[in-house]
C-alpha cells in the first residue's frame, strides 16, 4: 500500500446500505486503493489505522493480549490505587446497570493497561473478550492497534470502534466504546470501556459510559483536591450531586486551581490551567466562597455574565471527609449577594 493517501469524494450514492458494507468499503478503500475513507468512517478512526501502519503492522497479523510484565503491572495497579478506590461504586452501578447485556466494563491505567474487569452479563461463545479482559493486558494502540480504550488513552478523546473499524482482522467481531477520566492536572487517569463481543450494542453505548466516566472523574478530582475549596454550581438545584454538575476547585492563592467540563461551560473558563481568580470568575471572594462552605443548602448567585447559578462549596480533608474552612473574616458585602433558596 502506498504511504500517501489520496482524497477522492464518495459517489453520489455509495453501494452499501448496511454498517458492514461501508466498513468494508472503507477497508477496500483505505488498505487497497490508498484513498482516505472520509465519510465512511471517523477522523479518529483514520488517524490510528494510519499511525498503525507507519508502525508497519499488517492488518491481517494475528496478536496476542498478553499481559504486561509482572512488574509493570504490580506498579499499573499502585498507581491507579486512588482511581481504582474512587471509581469503585460507580462501577459497580454501571455494572449492575449492563447485567442484561453481553457487555464487558474495563478500567484501564492512562497507557491502556487493565487494571479493572466487570464481565456482569452473561458470555456464550465467545474468543477474543475473554483474552483482551485480563487485569494486565496492554489495550494501547502500540500494541493491539486501533481499539476505543487504547484511542482513548493516547488521544485523551472519547472514541467508539465498531467492528471493522478495529485495525486487525481478528478483532473485528469487537464493539467498544471507551472515555478517559483526568486527574486534577487535567491529565488522563484512566479510561473506561464498555466493549461487547460479536452482538452489537442495543444501546447508546458512548453515552452510557461517558455518563460513567463523568461521574468517576468528578469523584476523583475531589478526592485529589484536599487543599482546595471545591464549588459545586448548576443553572438548577436538580443537577447538583449528579455526573451533570459543575465543579470548580479555588486554591488558597484565589485562582481557579481546575474546573470540570459542566463548569467551565457554565463560567466560560479553560478546564485546567485557568489561571484566573475567583472573584474574577464568579465575582465572590475568596473569603465569600469560604464562608458558602459553612451552608448546607446551596444558595443562588448570578454570575459576571450575568448567567443565574445554585451554588454550594466543601473543602475537603486529606482523610476525606469534607470540612468547614476560615479564610479571614467574611466578606459581608460580598455575601449578601448570595440567596437563599426561594420558599417555591
Amino acid at each position: 500500500m502506498n504511504a500517501a493517501f489520496t482524497h477522492a469524494p464518495l459517489p453520489a450514492q455509495p453501494f452499501f446500505s448496511t454498517p458492514e458494507q461501508r466498513l468494508a468499503l472503507a477497508r477496500e478503500r483505505f488498505f487497497e486503493q490508498g484513498i482516505r475513507p472520509s465519510g465512511l468512517v471517523g477522523e479518529g478512526v483514520i488517524q490510528s489505522w494510519s499511525r498503525c501502519l507507519q508502525a508497519h503492522r499488517d492488518p491481517g497479523e494475528a496478536i496476542a493480549f498478553n499481559p504486561v510484565t509482572e512488574s509493570r503491572i504490580h506498579s499499573a495497579l499502585g498507581r491507579s490505587r486512588m482511581l481504582r478506590e474512587t471509581a469503585a461504586a460507580d462501577l459497580k452501578e454501571l455494572e449492575a446497570a449492563l447485567a442484561g447485556t453481553t457487555c464487558t466494563v474495563l478500567l484501564t491505567d492512562q497507557h491502556g493497561v487493565v487494571v479493572h474487569v466487570g464481565r456482569p452479563g452473561e458470555t456464550s461463545g465467545e474468543a477474543v473478550l475473554p483474552l483482551a479482559a485480563r487485569i494486565g493486558v496492554n489495550l494501547g494502540e502500540d500494541s493491539v492497534g486501533t481499539n476505543a480504550p487504547g484511542l482513548t488513552a493516547r488521544t485523551g478523546q472519547a472514541s467508539i470502534v465498531l467492528g471493522g473499524e478495529h485495525f486487525f482482522g481478528c478483532v473485528q467481531v469487537m464493539h467498544c466504546a471507551a472515555a478517559p477520566i483526568r486527574d486534577v492536572r487535567g491529565q488522563v487517569a484512566g479510561v473506561l470501556d464498555i466493549s461487547t463481543e460479536s452482538r452489537p450494542f442495543g444501546f447508546d453505548a458512548a453515552a452510557v459510559v461517558g455518563l460513567f466516566a463523568t461521574a468517576i472523574e468528578n469523584r476523583l478530582l475531589r478526592t485529589q483536591s484536599t487543599e482546595h475549596i471545591v464549588v459545586h454550581l448548576q443553572t438548577t438545584p436538580a443537577l447538583l450531586d449528579t455526573p451533570m454538575e459543575g465543579l470548580a476547585a479555588i486554591a488558597t492563592n484565589g485562582r481557579i486551581a481546575w474546573a470540570n467540563g459542566a463548569a467551565a461551560k457554565l463560567l466560560g473558563v479553560a478546564s485546567f490551567g485557568c489561571e484566573l481568580g475567583a472573584e474574577e470568575v464568579f465575582a465572590l471572594r475568596l473569603t465569600a466562597l469560604s464562608a458558602l462552605t459553612r451552608e448546607a443548602d446551596a444558595k443562588q448567585h448570578r454570575l459576571p455574565s450575568g448567567l443565574m447559578v445554585w451554588l454550594r462549596a466543601h473543602m475537603q480533608a486529606p482523610d476525606g471527609a469534607g470540612r468547614i474552612v476560615k479564610i479571614g473574616a467574611t466578606d459581608h458585602r460580598r455575601d449578601a449577594s448570595l440567596s437563599r433558596p426561594s420558599s417555591s
